[in-house]
């Protein structure tokens, strides 16, 4: 542990114990004296969140449009989303960032070969707005990810420079069909156009990899064995890290802690339900994978938020299913599997269904927003340093297109996102202009385009080129 008398201590700062590593979050005495709580700290970059919505949504086929089952009728700052899928996101409407009417036309098919092979290119194209190489082997190309763009300049200062989380199983290999690597649907992060980063489901690796828990994998089964917690492991550093803490930072490490603890106290509560012989819903899926998808869900959110509070990494991507899943979601308010429901036929009472789950899924958005606003980090809460990206690089999955997808941004950017906005492309945008103007607010000021955008399209009202303002 580095803790020095009479200077302040070092933003970077663990509690270390046998096999365990818990960096801290971000306290009054790690800013320099004189420095005021609420200030801009140095080199504190937004964090960045890129979540995949698989398959569109309702409101992307025509009749869905024409009733604002996505986006809603109004443009500008005053929108009603009461028939939308957003509107869980009523409360939050401060941090939400409507862009409308964009497409992801490198999702398409360029041959004639390339026809059907929908669900096993766009995963790949969401954060790449590129083109993916049609292949079954090993030379798969498509483009650098935009969560990795921002990695690789502002995440390298962290111990893990980004983490690729996901809900449904990924680890297909070779060729799935119509002549594309299974690499195309499984992750949605490319740390170059030929590396796709595999993607995390287990909520209890996720876990490990934060905190190091255990310097081996017999270690890490030992200790769940005994049902000890990680915070066992570091008592003496935390004995002595409190007793050099002003009560502010001793309540702010208190609560710290006592998240990682609940954390930990529910994945394990996972494991134990999932090993003792009863009948799952994901049968197939790791023991510390919960059956339920809000709780999965809520989960990897808090492990987002822990790391962001600890700055063990600023970029996360997270893929939230798969194209052709048939879950079904009982707590959505409809027994229709996933699949089937996206291709509604184009029957009104249908896409009605459909549009009920795509709500469900964004109703788990708040649970993730209130979390990052309750961190405090210098006087700044978390939400308000961070950028969410929550789209589909498909449009209508009943037919497979890719126009008119579903995007919001959520978060302040760290003042850079005026948020209450509701922002209609012109038709034909790709969503590569908003992508762009995504990097230039994250702070890639040199990027001169991405994808295949054709300039930017701003996400603040007032500079935004949108036809119906």
């Amino acid at each position: 542990m580095k803790c020095l008398t009479g200077k302040h201590m070092e933003r970077r700062t663990f509690l270390q114990g046998m096999g365990a590593t818990v960096a801290l979050p971000l306290l009054d005495s790690m800013l320099p004296a004189g420095r005021l709580r609420g200030s801009a700290l140095e080199n504190d970059p937004t964090r960045l969140v890129a979540i995949e919505l698989v398959h569109g949504c309702a409101g992307s086929n025509d009749w869905g449009a024409s009733q604002n089952l996505w986006a809603p009728a109004d443009v500008g700052q005053k929108f009603d989303l009461t028939p939308s899928s957003l509107l869980p996101l009523e409360e939050w409407r401060d941090y939400l960032t409507i862009v409308s009417n964009t497409d992801v036309r490198m999702a398409e098919a360029f041959e004639a070969n390339e026809i059907g092979g929908d669900h096993f290119r766009s995963s790949a194209v969401f954060l790449t707005q590129s083109h993916p190489k049609q292949t079954e082997s090993s030379d798969v190309y498509v483009g650098t990810s935009l969560d990795q763009v921002h990695a690789n300049r502002f995440g390298q200062g962290t111990p893990i420079p980004s983490m690729q989380l996901c809900i449904e199983n990924v680890d297909q290999a070779g060729g799935c069909a119509y002549g594309y690597s299974c690499v195309y649907t499984d992750s949605i992060s490319w740390k170059s156009p030929t590396e796709p980063l595999p993607m995390i489901r287990d909520p209890r690796v996720a876990f490990d990899l934060l905190f190091g828990a255990g310097g081996s994998p017999e270690e890490r089964a030992r200790r769940r064995r005994t049902s000890s917690s990680i915070l066992d492991w570091i008592t003496d550093d935390i004995a002595r890290m409190r007793r050099t803490l002003g009560p502010n930072d001793y309540a702010r490490l208190d609560r710290y802690l006592d998240n990682v603890r609940e954390i930990e106290r529910r994945i394990q509560g996972v494991e134990a339900q999932n090993s003792s012989g009863q009948e799952r819903a994901l049968p197939g899926a790791p023991a510390g994978v919960p059956d339920s998808f809000t709780e999965h869900m809520q989960l990897m959110f808090d492990l987002q938020a822990l790391a962001f509070a600890s700055d063990m990494t600023r970029v996360f991507s997270f893929k939230t299913g798969r194209d052709a899943s048939s879950r079904v979601y009982p707590e959505s308010g409809t027994e229709t599997p996933f699949h089937p429901a996206s291709h509604h036929g184009g029957r009104e009472d249908a896409i009605l269904d459909f549009a009920v789950i795509n709500k469900y899924h964004v109703s788990m958005l708040p649970y993730f927003l209130q979390k990052l606003r309750d961190i405090d980090e210098g006087g700044t809460n978390l939400l308000d340093k961070t950028m969410i990206i929550f789209g589909s690089p498909m449009a209508d999955g009943n037919v497979h297109n890719h126009r008119r997808a579903p995007l919001v941004v959520l978060g302040k950017a760290n003042g850079k996102l005026q948020g209450n906005v509701h922002l209609k492309a012109p038709d034909g945008t790709p969503m590569a202009n908003a992508m762009l103007s995504m990097m230039h607010t994250l702070g890639h000021d040199e990027m001169e385009s991405f994808g295949d955008s054709t300039g930017e399209f701003s996400l603040n009202w007032g500079s935004a080129a949108s036809p119906d303002r």
